[in-house]
């Protein structure tokens, strides 16, 4: 059975039910920060991790609100390729993912290109050469509040990092 995700900002990609999607994560649900946890939670769906990636383009990566969160802003060409995760995931997992990040409205999930960094050979035996190209969704935001374009941009997001911007947990918000 084919589907289609008309949340998707841009060109829509048929995405077959049976089928997993890769996602690019940059922020809190890498390995280390505060909602990776999220990714292998099976109640969301199912997720195998394959590699590390940057974006071929550049664009601005910020930390702003009163939570730290780290928030891509879709402006291609401005700031830096983003370093991040390539996951593969399920159905599922793809809905969770769009509502953890609000989609359509707070994000938008696109397919963008990458360049592989490092593989590590999923389950059904793919492999790519660091320096690969591939394609992942991402989740970006166009709807930011213009101050934010004149925020320090980052091209590897810790919620720990030097910054001193830690990232507040949904759980510990007002």
């Amino acid at each position: 059975m084919r589907m289609f995700f008309p949340i998707c900002e841009g060109r829509c990609y048929e995405f077959l039910a049976s089928s997993m999607a890769r996602v690019f994560v940059y922020g809190t649900l890498k390995k280390g920060q505060p909602n990776y946890y999220r990714m292998f939670d099976t109640s969301n769906g199912k997720t195998e991790f394959l590699g590390t990636a940057k974006t071929v383009k550049k664009f601005p990566l910020v930390i702003a609100g009163i939570y730290n969160v780290p928030y891509l802003l879709n402006i291609p060409g401005q700031g830096n390729q983003i370093h991040g995760e390539i996951y593969k995931v399920d159905e599922k997992m793809l809905e969770f993912l769009d509502d953890f990040e609000g989609v359509p409205t707070h994000y938008q999930r696109t397919l963008n290109t990458l360049e592989v960094k490092e593989w590590v050979s999923g389950a059904d035996g793919e492999t790519l050469e660091p320096g690969s190209i591939t394609e992942a969704y991402l989740y970006s935001t166009k709807t930011y509040k213009p101050e934010w374009t004149k925020l320090p941009t980052h091209e590897n997001y810790d919620s720990y990092g030097d910054h001193g911007l830690k990232y507040v947990e949904r759980e510990a918000r007002d």
